[in-house]
């Protein structure tokens, strides 16, 4: 039996955890040994926009421990990542230089929906509840250093996912300023965070069932003592923790003393959460960004065979951006059944993997949403929405992929030498993804221009330079023909392909 040894580091907002994992086909994963390290990243970040140079050195010093630990383990791999804290700092570009070049250790520093998605996917690391769980309507709530990020599931499948920029540490810092005039800071926090939770209730838990919510948070096991609890059992909790200081709360649950003065708006943000939602049944699986990494190493390397397909809930987190902006869904619909065809059909030729087939899909997803905004200006407010709206899962480079796939689905393409220019995370590799997506949707959109859906029985045939496309339709296509040159001269400008249309009558 093959058993992997694997590294999880998570440099996070008020703390540095490193988690060691044996991960196996036979027993999954099993957390062999977790050291943390306290460490107020945070503190500087969200009050000046930059970490300290003793800070940085402190983080160096941790970071090379690690390595040694990782040692005598014999570690097959590790990931080091960083959230809020180091995206949040303007000068993060040489810090991470730095720490690399005293260290060895790459720090990848994960955007909002990155980060989200692990935090998921550790959840998921617990299959059996997980799958149990998410068949009924399900609310995850994350609450983390800088934001919390509130999850609705409905029948195993994402509804939507949001990002609130208040997190425990956030919020404590913002408020350190009155410590001392509030005699009940409790109510100092609720008022803060009230109107975030209201405008979410108001946008999306109007008529949606909530029966389960999933607690994900640092400490929050050390203070609950078990995994499942009623909902009654958390307010409860509530009203002993908001009693006691933070020195009491460190006592009385075993927890840093420096970590209890973030318990307080923790447990007020899951509170009136709770309190907006109907759901009695609540899970803390313990779980943290760590787990999530592993989980996920797992997957890729083919040690762990996951139930859950991850890439669903990236595309049903897309079909409600769609939904939300009353995109077209039979054109969608008719899209999707040409794009991802011509991209399989097309795999020796361009040379892209699963993930560009993924992006593709979302691309065909979204590439109507700016409609809701402008007829005149669809390109544009479609890149803009989608620039504008975190979709979990993705990177923000991969975001980027998709919006300027969706704007040259229509406008003039703009060349590499035209882009360099701008201030974009786009590569010379990602421009040339964008480019042959684009060349994919433009065709596809093309056989479906006056939106009839005519093309309903399509078969490929690649044939020397060409790709025929074939139709069995009575409909009269003559519009889409027309149209179809200049998609094509593009087409065989990125490929090399020449698509070529042929319509077969049925009789």
């Amino acid at each position: 039996m093959t058993i992997a040894t694997y590294a999880a580091i998570d440099v996070g907002s008020y703390e540095i955890e490193m988690k060691i994992f044996e991960l196996s086909a036979r027993q999954g994963m099993r957390e062999i040994d977790c050291i943390r390290h306290r460490m107020e990243l945070g503190k500087d970040a969200y009050r000046t926009g930059k970490i300290s140079v003793d800070l940085v050195e402190e983080l160096c010093s941790v970071l090379q421990d690690f390595l040694l630990i990782m040692k005598t383990y014999r570690v097959n791999a590790f990931r080091a990542c960083a959230t809020s804290a180091v995206r949040e700092t303007k000068n993060k570009l040489i810090m991470l230089d730095y720490i690399e070049k005293r260290t060895g250790i790459k720090i990848e520093v994960l955007g909002n929906s990155e980060e989200r998605f692990l935090d998921y996917k550790s959840i998921a690391s617990r299959e059996a509840e997980f799958a149990n769980i998410i068949q009924k309507g399900t609310a995850i709530l994350d609450v983390g250093g800088g934001s919390m990020q509130i999850s609705l599931f409905d029948k195993d499948s994402l509804v939507t996912t949001q990002n609130i920029r208040l997190g425990n540490m956030r919020i404590r810092e913002r408020l350190s300023v009155m410590e001392n005039q509030a005699p009940h800071m409790e109510v100092l926090i609720e008022e803060l965070i009230n109107n975030e939770v209201l405008g979410f209730k108001k946008l999306y838990l109007k008529e949606r069932e909530i029966q389960n919510v999933i607690l994900i948070g640092d400490y929050i096991l050390d203070l609950t003592k078990k995994s499942f609890l009623t909902k009654e059992e958390f307010l409860k909790l509530y009203d002993t923790v908001i009693r006691k200081s933070p020195e009491d709360i460190a006592e009385a649950y075993e927890i840093p003393y420096e970590s209890a003065s973030l318990i307080i708006p923790s447990v007020i943000i899951y509170k009136r959460l709770l309190e907006e939602m109907e759901a009695e049944a609540i899970w803390v699986p313990g779980v943290s960004l760590c787990d999530g990494m592993a989980y996920e190493y797992a997957q890729k390397n083919k040690i762990i065979k996951s139930l859950h397909n991850f890439d669903n809930d990236i595309i049903a987190a897309a079909r409600n951006i769609s939904k939300r902006y009353q995109c077209n869904k039979g054109h969608i619909k008719a899209l999707e059944d040409l794009a991802i065809p011509i991209f399989d059909k097309l795999k020796k030729v361009h040379g892209m993997n699963a993930r560009d087939r993924l992006l593709l899909r979302i691309a065909v997803i979204l590439h109507g949403c700016g409609k809701y905004i402008s007829l005149s200006n669809v390109a544009e407010c479609s890149y803009s929405i989608i620039m504008a709206t975190e979709i979990i899962g993705l990177a923000h480079v991969e975001r980027e992929i998709i919006a300027n796939v969706v704007k040259y689905n229509t406008m003039d393409f703009s060349y590499y030498d035209v882009t360099e220019g701008r201030i974009t995370e786009i590569s010379k590799d990602e421009y040339l993804r964008i480019a042959k997506l684009t060349a994919i949707l433009r065709v596809a959109n093309a056989l479906d221009r006056s939106h009839k859906q005519k093309f309903k029985d399509v078969r490929l045939a690649f044939r020397e330079n060409e790709l025929v496309i074939t139709a069995e339709t009575q409909e009269d296509i003559t519009l889409e023909k027309g149209l179809f040159r200049e998609k094509a001269d593009f087409f065989e400008e990125v490929f090399s392909v020449r698509p070529v249309i042929k319509q077969k009558k049925i009789m």
